[in-house]
């Protein structure tokens, strides 16, 4: 197990996130045979909640393996927090700056070591109506046509009742029922090898977005949306602007 291995950090990370979460949630989890035990491997996870980095941390840990997140840099900046992020191996990503390419890189490396690397294709919080999964940046893409490392869809739902982005209520009561899935990878062997063309990024991301989807309505036990609601083509497919892009 990828715990006996941690060394102070993650261990005083686990003792900070794990006893709460276990207070809070009522855990409905599935899928960890799909997630392997060892080797590099890209977790790709629906985001509908700022509570969602702490289930997916819990999830992730039990099943095994240590996660490395992909983050905003500017958590890294907060003091004390900040530098036990670092480390704990998360890896941020710089937006909007000349830097944006590093968090890429950083991701490429981990996955290249062994990690199992958790990225939310959707940069940010879903905007979509009800939550679902709005447009997906290609940052997964990216990452899985340069490791060729297996992409697992984790679909969540839960967390936006310990925290709402739509009405920023907080809500800290325990045993609040959480579900994370994890289900077989996504197929993307037909772009194996192929070159990082926009076409080429944007068909993978739909991919797996689209998995996404469907996994959450089993979740819910809803039928899905369309993948996302009409928008500004602009806006969702311009050039990359951060790393998770």
């Amino acid at each position: 197990m990828a715990r006996r291995r941690l060394g102070f950090w993650q261990r005083f990370a686990v003792c900070l996130v794990k006893p709460p979460m276990i207070a809070l949630t009522r855990r409905d989890w599935r899928g960890w045979e799909h997630i392997p035990a060892e080797g590099g491997v890209i977790l790709a996870v629906n985001h509908v909640s700022h509570a969602d980095p702490f289930t997916t941390a819990h999830y992730v840990y039990d099943s095994g393996r240590w996660p490395q997140f992909l983050g905003k840099e500017s958590v890294f900046r907060i003091p004390l927090a900040g530098r036990i992020l670092h480390w704990c191996k998360q890896i941020p990503v710089h937006r909007g700056t000349a830097d944006a390419v590093k968090a890429l890189d950083a991701a490429v490396a981990a996955v290249r070591s062994g990690a199992a690397v958790v990225i939310y294709p959707e940069g940010t919080t879903t905007k979509e109506p009800g939550l679902w999964p709005m447009r997906g940046k290609t940052g997964v893409a990216r990452l899985a046509l340069a490791t060729g490392a297996p992409v697992i869809p984790v679909a969540t739902w839960g967390p936006e009742k310990i925290f709402d982005p739509r009405t920023k209520k907080v809500r800290l009561l325990p045993k609040i029922p959480v579900s994370l899935w994890a289900g077989p990878p996504v197929d993307l062997s037909k772009w194996a090898g192929a070159e990082p063309t926009g076409a080429v990024l944007n068909e993978m991301t739909d991919a797996v977005m689209l998995r996404l989807r469907d996994m959450l309505a089993e979740i819910r036990g809803e039928t899905p949306p369309p993948l996302w609601g009409a928008r500004d083509e602009s806006a969702n497919n311009g050039p990359a602007k951060d790393g998770a892009r």
